[in-house]
């Protein structure tokens, strides 16, 4: 468990969350946060007298709000109300800040300690037993929804304590299976990660030699841990180093890798494994995609972009003088492995521009994502890649060949591919993108498509995660030339993803030249 992640106790009432708690923040030096009791602090009045007087409904929201805010905190060890985590949303949320353990004890164990407890308004009544029954009855789906459990029943709290240490040395990885027509493969989401590289592929059955495509920086900080895994798994492992950059993102490039490939004697039962960002991932992809018509390719991405974006849906290309991503093809991974350690080493603007991407997901199709950043920033980092990339995935198995639905993902991407291509790829991808959402939310409300109050909520966003909304270097007429070059153009026509509403969006070529050229003079202000 990392020193950013919090540690999160939950389970019924009665089970030895606040003492286990306490004890747990003393052993790790964090702060403790009791929900129920931070809750009391701020309304001025118990839980029972909440819901007496303001009702459970109430209550509930308070719970939400609270998952929200400590979630984008970390660092903390947290006790939860017994129904905090009952709904899955908050579950989800609070989850992916840090483990959750449910403790858990028997009804009887539960009677016992709870028989002359005074403050439980769900307990009210004189029959305690049969509602403490009912209720573990009602949330038993729940709780047990819970991977790491502990029976506190027998246990002293320092015994309850070092169990729940041991358990959350090593979590496991997520699984998020992604369909595609004649297969599927999975996205590995976990810390800890890298250094199950070769034991991930080997599961997956591939044998042959690995050649593992990145660039220095990224060899510098992992290349010992990938290269190590994959030494323990039996592979044989060629490096192929790229420069840094989308301006390597090229046919030279790919021909460089090629070379690499042929020397190493590379068969078709061989492996091509991206380690890197989304340029790394693409170059790659497109090696692997047409290398000997075709081998095996592993995506592991180090950035966030890339994990929320770039690694998944099987697009992969390389870029030509006159516009990004004209060379490409189809080709899908056999896995995809995300370790959001690898998050740590990112620059502030690397992370920004993968943020861009996780912003343009919430748009067009999670409210929930979206609203979570506007309210409490970019955090719980696993939590937003986690959503940015169910938005992904259920978009491209929508449509995997991008015949129809799939552009929706392009929002803002007319308007960034535009200035990436203006200023000779030294403008980032996220950046580029965070202006043409910008762009798009305008042209949206320009056209009466949303309503205006929804371009500030995008700006305000994009601002807070210290990205650019306007673009003060290039003249309208000049990035209106260049989107002349993107690759959605239909009969002629660009083709623009426009906003309804937060996640609510849609694609159009109806929009004249002269409102695209009024947006691009606004966002210049």
């Amino acid at each position: 468990m990392n020193e950013d992640e919090n540690l999160i106790l939950t389970g019924f009432m009665g089970s030895g969350k606040t003492s286990v708690g306490r004890e747990l923040a003393r052993r790790l030096n964090r702060e403790f946060v009791d929900m129920d009791v931070l809750i009391e602090s701020r309304e001025g009045m118990t839980v029972a007298e909440i819901f007496r007087l303001k009702g459970e409904a109430y209550f509930r929201q308070l719970e939400a709000e609270l998952c929200r805010e400590l979630a984008a905190r970390g660092g903390l060890v947290i006790a939860t109300g017994g129904g905090a985590l009952l709904p899955e949303e908050n579950r989800q949320i609070l989850g992916a800040s840090g483990p959750v353990v449910c403790l858990t004890a028997p009804p009887e164990e539960i009677f016992r300690r709870l028989e002359s407890a005074d403050d439980r308004p769900l307990l009210e009544g004189d029959d305690r037993w049969t509602g403490i029954q009912a209720l573990l009855a009602q949330r038993a789906a729940a709780y047990q929804r819970i991977p790491l459990q502990v029976d506190t029943s027998g246990l002293t709290v320092d015994q309850v304590a070092d169990r729940v240490l041991a358990m959350v040395e090593t979590p496991a990885a997520q699984i998020l299976p992604v369909r595609y027509p004649g297969g599927e493969y999975p996205i590995y989401l976990g810390r800890g990660l890298l250094s199950q590289v070769g034991e991930l592929i080997r599961h997956h059955g591939l044998s042959g030699a690995v050649a593992v495509v990145t660039n220095p920086t990224v060899s510098a900080l992992y290349a010992d841990t990938v290269g190590a895994s994959l030494e323990a798994a039996g592979y044989q492992t060629t490096w192929c180093t790229v420069p840094d950059g989308e301006a390597y993102k090229t046919l030279d490039s790919v021909r460089h890798v090629y070379d690499l490939l042929i020397e190493a004697r590379l068969d078709r039962h061989g492996v091509v494994l991206a380690l890197g960002g989304g340029v790394i991932g693409d170059l790659a992809g497109f090696v692997a995609a047409t290398y000997l018509r075709g081998v095996a390719l592993v995506q592991v991405p180090t950035t966030l972009l890339a994990m929320v974006d770039a690694s998944v849906g099987g697009k992969v290309a390389v870029d030509h003088p006159r516009g990004k991503n004209l060379i490409g093809a189809f080709k899908q991974p056999r896995l995809v492995i995300a370790d959001p350690a690898t998050l740590v080493t990112l620059p502030p603007g690397e992370k920004a521009s993968g943020l861009a991407e996780t912003v343009k997901a919430g748009l067009i199709a999670d409210p929930a994502l979206f609203c979570q950043i506007e309210d409490h920033g970019p955090a719980p980092l696993p939590w937003l890649i986690e959503r940015a990339l169910r938005v992904k995935i259920a978009v491209v198995e929508e449509d995997p060949y991008e015949h129809g639905r799939r552009a929706v993902l392009n929002l803002g991407h007319t308007f960034g591919h535009a200035l990436e291509l203006l200023s000779g790829y030294a403008r980032s991808h996220g950046a580029a993108v965070s202006v043409g959402l910008v762009a798009a939310a305008r042209l949206s409300a320009r056209l009466g498509w949303c309503d205006p109050g929804l371009v500030p909520r995008v700006e305000g966003v994009l601002h807070r995660l210290g990205l650019p909304t306007r673009e003060p270097d290039f003249l309208p007429d000049q990035i209106w030339e260049a989107m002349a070059a993107d690759k959605k153009r239909r009969g002629g026509r660009l083709r623009f993803v426009l906003l309804r509403d937060i996640g609510e969006v849609f694609v159009t070529d109806q929009v004249e030249s002269a409102e695209v050229l009024a947006v691009l003079e606004e966002i210049q202000r």
